[in-house]
């Protein structure tokens, strides 16, 4: 039998690169190479032990894909990419390409697409062929045949597992291996943001499935369950469907099998030799090409130690007979992590009044310390304080417990408030933001110089993850004691740190204190490397932190009972939409169920003979589609209103009430300020910027955030057009910049130009074409991009294009210059020197390349913008301290400000924040505010 392994790339890159986390391989030259060589590893191992007779490598392309389009939302709270997996990537390749071994591919489709359709077309075209899928992804499992089978990689002392039918139906405790999608569809998946049907875990979906055997016959059945679970099902079934629907492979990717392409022949030595020279893997050369390279010196190694143990490790795996051993065996012989068993420390409780009055001592005489809380809850504003930590010097800190009862509590804060509020005593801290609001809440405002480790470490490595435990593991080679081993895992049954006792809390309090001392001594030479980057830190991002701090703390007002009654008002309409849609389908059915609305609507009304399928039959019917047949008919644009008028409900109107605090009967969003990699805020709970407004019903949202009482209207400060005038600026384009300093409207401007009309003689279809363009060049808008947006020809957006370049040269002269300077130095910057790293600006792939380049254009656009409305926050905010105003910031949103705004302050905090805005940062090009006010925010907006 032909053997033929198809590996997903991604997912087996992903494991090699944390397999070797703890301990990666360093070049000389400082590249990490762990996950180019556990890859290498995986491969030769599959080579030597299946001697598989075909192979190809599947990769995932970073253009949307056809699940993007069916749900926006698509792996949209996906992690960034790890850096050194961006970096590895085209290695990857180039080693693959220099094995002979065949990339596959396709723009629109993901790596387990590809395989799927692959491995179903092999499977029926070759009956003397056994193919297996080579990923760690559970997913497939829903592939598997008797000739097609699943193979896991070992891993971490786990070893191969091979999955076919039975072994897959064994696992899931299901009859059929097509139910691996129904089971995926009601637990959804937190990594991809499937959302799935809340409430329901992977043991509740098997339990659900084997009894009712779908998602679509659970639906069906939905009267049979009981409690919350009846009410989750029943309200998030077209959730559910849409979760089944996202976590089907499709098998029918335009792409063809073509067996000699697959089949294994030599390397090409011309290409793997350099290759291997430049990555120094000197042992797999000798086993590949049988030939040595010259070693690498020995002063221009980052680890002796630990190249010499990684060698041993390549000679078990590689010189002679292949190791039996998994992958992360090879791990083991590096360097291992420290924790708190295996240095040395001194970690003190201060559990007596004159303890505490000689630690305030000790601090006071510091230049600068570490402090942490720790606290009954994660929400900051309803958290109780149960304990501080201090540290002032590496391997010692000291915790200090605090008493449940509120009288006593205050009174240990009140013994540290010299020290807190000691302006000439830096404070240093991980995620500083919520120690602040912790403490705000006992009347302390920590005063001097602030910095977060998190924010250091943010503007080090944007587009990696900041907590402390990783930072530890990556900066310290330390691994710290987990909160879970304390109080549980997140649930539940998690327990409360105010149950811990004191010798646990106090190792675990106190190790963090001195940890984040540490990391702050570790990061801020790094940061210091980029004098930009320690003007940003100190200047924007530190006090910025105070500013978010005072706002969510301030919180905002939410009319409850105005959402209550548009609650009814929605329910109320769908019922009638849902009414209109059975009337023009000429039948009753579960409008939630793509699977019964796709046979309404191209089996019963026909409207699309061509209508597109899933894997399993079931015809598609996500947005795009019925958005294309709204012109069809109108079942297909009532469906959209149905839908929509559901997300409104369950997803805003029905969900902002449960935010409301108990303690002070407001909502308070959390802003995340080391999220975006382009420096822009984000915020959760609630998710402000969601929020829809494109359509009315949407706005209406808006409605519901109201002023704190009768005294105070809510005022809305908004940037005009802030991204196109930093473009103007950055271009120097002269045309552009004068439109925007003579108040012009810009985008009837670029349409006077762009057509060739006189400003008087353009019509409103040019202005919003005009405006179309404006905005989709920061975006590197393509003309099939623009003719899809605004519904013209290709040729017809083409030629826009070209006339908007024409007349605007200094703005494609920018875009050309931004994309140079980013392959000279490997990152683009904002005006105040915030850094993007674009590891494929000079990627050979051009998909990749195209992405990178794209970047460095509107990232630097964004970027400033972001830097721009934190600046004018910052401002803002001293200026209402200092005018000791009643008046507060209370939201910000995108490039809005929202304020409580107390009547007789109006005229003022208008005129300062309008002030205080336009100049945050000076441009060359005049800013603009729009400003409005209101008894709601959307009147205000």
């Amino acid at each position: 039998m032909k053997k033929l392994f198809l590996l997903d790339a991604m997912a087996l890159i992903y494991r090699a690169h944390f397999a070797f986390q703890k301990t990666p391989r360093i070049s000389s030259k400082g590249l990490n190479t762990s996950a180019v060589f556990g890859f290498a590893n995986t491969l030769l191992e599959i080579l030597a032990k299946e001697k598989p007779t075909h192979l190809g490598v599947a990769f995932d392309t970073p253009t949307p894909t056809f699940r993007h389009v069916q749900f926006e939302a698509y792996k949209a709270q996906r992690q960034e990419q790890p850096e050194d997996i961006t970096v590895a990537i085209p290695y990857v390749k180039r080693l693959l390409e220099a094995m002979n071994i065949p990339i596959l591919l396709m723009e629109g489709y993901e790596a387990d697409d590809v395989i799927g359709t692959l491995v179903k077309k092999a499977v029926r075209e070759h009956e003397d062929m056994e193919i297996y899928m080579m990923t760690p992804d559970k997913d497939y499992g829903q592939l598997v045949e008797e000739r097609i089978k699943m193979y896991k990689p070992a891993f971490m002392g786990k070893g191969v597992e091979i999955l076919g039918p039975q072994e897959v139906c064994d696992k899931w405790g299901i009859e059929s291996v097509s139910q691996v999608i129904d089971i995926l569809g009601l637990m959804g998946d937190a990594v991809d943001n499937i959302p799935g049907i809340p409430g329901i875990g992977e043991k509740t979906a098997q339990k659900l499935i084997a009894e009712f055997g779908s998602v679509e016959n659970l639906i069906a059945n939905a009267d049979k369950l009981k409690g919350k679970q009846k009410e989750n099902v029943v309200n998030f079934a077209q959730q559910g469907l849409l979760s089944k629907e996202l976590a089907t492979i499709l098998c029918e990717v335009p792409i063809e099998f073509h067996e000699e392409s697959l089949r294994l022949s030599e390397v090409n030595k011309d290409l793997l030799s350099p290759l291997l020279d430049e990555l120094e893997f000197r042992t797999l050369r000798k086993r590949l090409l049988g030939e040595e390279s010259e070693p690498v010196a020995k002063e221009e190694t980052v680890s002796a130690k630990a190249s010499k143990a990684a060698a041993a490790g390549q000679m078990d795996l590689f010189g002679g007979l292949v190791s039996e051993k998994p992958l992360a065996i090879t791990e083991t012989t590096l360097e291992s992590k420290q924790n708190i068993f295996s240095t040395i420390h001194q970690y003190h409780a201060v559990d007596t009044p004159e303890l505490r009055q000689n630690l305030v001592h000790f601090l006071s005489l510091q230049e600068a310390i570490c402090f942490d809380t720790e606290t009954t809850s994660v929400d900051a504003v309803e958290a109780e304080l149960v304990g501080l930590a201090f540290a002032y010097r590496k391997g010692e800190a000291f915790y200090v417990p605090v008493p449940a009862d509120q009288a006593q509590a205050q009174a240990i804060v009140d013994e540290f408030r010299p020290v807190l509020e000691n302006e000439n005593i830096k404070k240093i801290a991980q995620n500083i933001k919520y120690d602040l609001m912790v403490l705000q809440r006992y009347g302390l405002t920590v005063k001097g110089k602030l910095y977060d480790t998190m924010l250091a470490h943010y503007l080090i490595e944007p587009e990696k993850r900041h907590n402390m435990d990783i930072l530890a593991e990556d900066y310290l080679n330390y691994t710290p004691v987990s909160i879970e081993e304390l109080i549980g895992k997140k649930g539940a049954k998690q327990g409360n740190m105010r149950d811990v006792e004191l010798e646990k809390i106090k190792e675990y309090a106190a190790e963090d204190a001195d940890i984040t001392l540490q990391l702050k001594d570790r990061l801020h030479p790094i940061l210091a490397e980029n004098a930009g980057a320690v003007k940003l830190f100190e200047e924007v991002e530190m006090p910025l932190t105070q500013v978010l701090a005072d706002i969510e703390m301030e919180g905002v007002r939410i009319d409850t009972e105005f959402l209550g009654n548009m609650s009814k008002e929605l329910e109320t309409d769908m019922r009638i939409v849902q009414d209109r849609v059975f009337e023009l389908a000429g039948v009753e059915f579960n409008i939630g169920s793509p699977k019964q609305l796709g046979e309404i609507l191209f089996e019963k009304l026909k409207l699309d003979p061509k209508a597109k399928k899933t894997k399993t039959g079931q015809y598609m019917t996500g947005e795009e589609i019925l958005s294309k047949l709204e012109s069809e008919h109108e079942i297909a644009k009532k469906i959209l209103d149905f839908r929509e008028l559901q997300k409104l409900k369950s997803t805003y109107v029905d969900a902002l009430p449960q935010l409301v605090s108990p303690t002070t009967g407001r909502i308070h969003t959390s802003f995340n300020q080391a999220v975006a990699v382009t420096g822009r805020l984000s915020s959760t709970n609630p998710n402000l910027q969601n929020i829809p407004i494109r359509t009315p019903r949407g706005r209406e949202i808006r409605k519901a955030f109201i002023p704190r009482n009768e005294e105070f209207l809510i005022l809305s400060a908004d940037y005009s057009q802030i991204e196109l005038r930093i473009m103007a600026a950055f271009a120097q384009d002269e045309s552009m910049i004068e439109a925007f300093n003579q108040g012009r409207d810009i985008h009837a401007t670029t349409a006077a130009k762009v057509f060739n009309v006189s400003l008087d003689e353009v019509t409103s279809d040019m202005r919003r074409k005009a405006k179309t363009v404006n905005f989709g060049i920061i975006y590197g808008v393509s003309a099939f991009g623009l003719s899809q947006q605004i519904a013209i020809s290709r040729t017809e957006a083409k030629e826009i294009i070209d006339s908007y370049w024409r007349e605007f040269p200094a703005i494609k002269q920018y875009m050309d210059s931004a994309i140079i300077k980013a392959r000279d130095t490997g990152y683009c910057e904002t005006i105040l020197g915030r850094r993007r790293y674009l590891r494929d600006i000079n990627a050979q792939n051009m998909v990749e390349r195209g992405f990178a380049e794209r970047n460095a254009i509107n990232a630097p656009i964004q970027g400033s913008a972001a830097d721009m409305i934190k600046v004018a926050m910052i401002k803002v905010n001293d200026f209402i301290k200092k005018e000791k105003l009643r008046s507060r910031m209370i939201l910000t949103v995108h490039d809005e400000l929202v304020f409580d705004a107390h009547r007789d302050e109006l005229d003022l905090l208008k005129e300062r924040v309008n002030d205080l805005m336009i100049h945050a940062i000076d441009f060359p090009v005049k800013m603009e505010t729009g400003m409005g006010v209101g008894q709601n925010w959307l009147e205000a907006h």
